[in-house]
């Protein structure tokens, strides 16, 4: 698929890894709908920054736990170009706790995670299916984690949840073949400001660990997940069904 001139959805994308997947995407001349639940100012800050890189962008207000409100945002981005080229799931959410700490974790912490993580990847993708079907052709990302290979992550409900996305996104692979292809990308520490208020005062020292313990000797930067994501729309053709890490190297750590 080429981007240039596609039409192409980002969910949770004011800020962090959404905001730099749709910048990577404006940067290829793609058309790009930036979407936020509570991030207005951001959210708008990201469209004129896609608009100066000379494409147009529509900034859609959207909860994607909200069946309707994934439906809403397919619709006006539908209004607006006429077709949906590549969807990019992207939207999270997470509590911060320690996995050793059960009681810190309700059954409405799981609802809510897993809402959003998984149940709003999968609405926003029903959402899309029809116009890419009636193309003949479109790509799908979820932007998953290393938590779900691992069981690893800011708590064991979002472990789980990505955990879900995962084989959601297996299963979506072989439900829309072969005109929509699907894949997922799994990050590893992202330096984002989401990880940062939710990690607070360990953030610094937990950073400096992860770099130092990895192969690459490095984090991730929320545009290394960006390119991950853009090269499986663009990029891989022949590539569905497929969960690519970017983590620097960290899940081949022996011990941990």
């Amino acid at each position: 698929m080429k981007l240039a001139d596609a039409v192409c959805i980002v969910t949770g994308s004011a800020t962090g890894i959404g905001a730099a997947c749709a910048e990577r995407l404006a940067s290829i001349g793609a058309r790009v709908a930036i979407n936020y639940t509570r991030s207005r100012q951001e959210a708008h800050e990201v469209s004129r920054a896609c608009e100066a890189k000379g494409v147009e962008t529509i900034v859609v207000q959207a909860d994607v736990s909200s069946d309707a409100d994934c439906r809403k945002l397919a619709g006006a981005v539908l209004e607006k170009w006429g077709r949906i080229d590549a969807l990019i799931n992207n939207a999270g959410t997470t509590k911060f706790v320690q996995h050793n700490d059960l009681e810190a974790l309700d059954a409405a912490d799981f609802h809510r995670i897993f809402d959003v993580n998984v149940v709003g990847a999968f609405q926003m993708a029903r959402a899309v299916v029809p116009a890419m079907q009636k193309q003949g052709k479109g790509a799908i990302v979820n932007v998953s984690s290393i938590a779900g290979l691992t069981g690893l992550g800011s708590s064991i409900a979002y472990a789980a949840s990505k955990g879900a996305l995962n084989i959601m996104t297996l299963s979506l692979a072989r439900a829309l073949a072969p005109a929509i292809r699907v894949n997922a990308v799994c990050p590893g520490f992202v330096e984002t400001r989401w990880l940062k208020q939710g990690l607070g005062s360990s953030y610094e020292s937990l950073k400096q660990n992860y770099a130092a313990n990895t192969p690459l000797k490095s984090t991730v930067l929320p545009e290394d997940v960006a390119d991950a994501a853009v090269w499986l729309l663009e990029g891989a053709e022949k590539v569905t069904g497929e969960l690519i890490i970017v983590d620097s190297g960290s899940h081949l750590q022996t011990s941990r």
